[in-house]
């Protein structure tokens, strides 16, 4: 009898749909958000220890946004392109071998079935059950983790990075630009803790994680990029301009 008092007890079980394409928009979207507000967050803040004038801060900060934006949408699409590429060779190659020898296949299907613990009847029937349903995608999820159905996107992937890093990337930029220059780092630092915070804490949602401890990882990171940053605009800053 189970437990109806926990929690959740009376909520149903959540089962992911489409998990493939959930963790790579999940993934290229945070990595993107945070290296948007980590990255601009350092580059505005180590201009600011060196100058006061806003125009060259709000320009080093939006040269900052276009080119990380595009260097992470790149970036995305290129490597799951690269993934994508191999899981079609991976795939090219399960339906030739398919077509050459399907008797070898299915026994080899089998064959994993029964050393995931299935008496050899029984994984017979399973390899053979599967073969019949969809041959390609019983071989391809079994042998190579790959559904043949839902291929990583390299578009998605790169879209996903190119708008969330600039989201991120604005909080900085837009904080910097606080009018009154004994405000604008102190600011932009609480602005962009607070955002990792954020972030940190929705990925740890989305993802299963310890919430406690990705929060405190992705601020961690934050704090130490900024503070080395505004070291290198307070020593070679003020040297150059002096």
């Amino acid at each position: 009898m189970s437990d109806a008092s926990g929690p959740h007890a009376g909520e149903p079980e959540i089962h992911v749909q489409n998990t493939a394409g959930r963790l790579n928009w999940l993934r290229a979207g945070v990595l993107g958000a945070n290296d948007g507000i980590v990255s601009t967050a350092g580059l505005v803040i180590g201009v600011a220890a060196a100058t006061t004038n806003r125009g060259a801060i709000f320009t080093a900060g939006l040269a900052g946004l276009a080119a990380g934006a595009m260097s992470m949408a790149v970036g995305e699409y290129v490597s799951v392109s690269t993934q994508r590429d191999t899981e079609k060779a991976l795939l090219a190659k399960e339906r030739q071998e398919l077509r050459d020898d399907p008797a070898a296949e299915l026994a080899e299907l089998a064959e994993i079935y029964a050393a995931k613990g299935l008496d050899e009847g029984l994984a017979r029937e399973v390899a053979e059950a599967l073969t019949r349903q969809d041959p390609l995608a019983a071989h391809a999820e079994a042998e190579l983790g790959i559904d043949p159905h839902e291929l990583t996107n390299p578009w998605q992937a790169a879209v996903a990075s190119f708008v969330s890093f600039t989201l991120g990337a604005l909080l900085p930029l837009i904080a910097v630009l606080n009018p009154s220059a004994s405000w604008r780092i102190p600011g932009t630092v609480i602005v962009v803790l607070l955002a990792l915070a954020l972030t940190g804490y929705v990925s740890a949602r989305l993802g299963g994680a310890v919430i406690g401890r990705a929060v405190a990882r992705v601020v961690a990171g934050g704090i130490a990029a900024m503070a080395v940053t505004y070291l290198i605009g307070r020593l070679f800053g003020t040297a150059i301009g002096a």
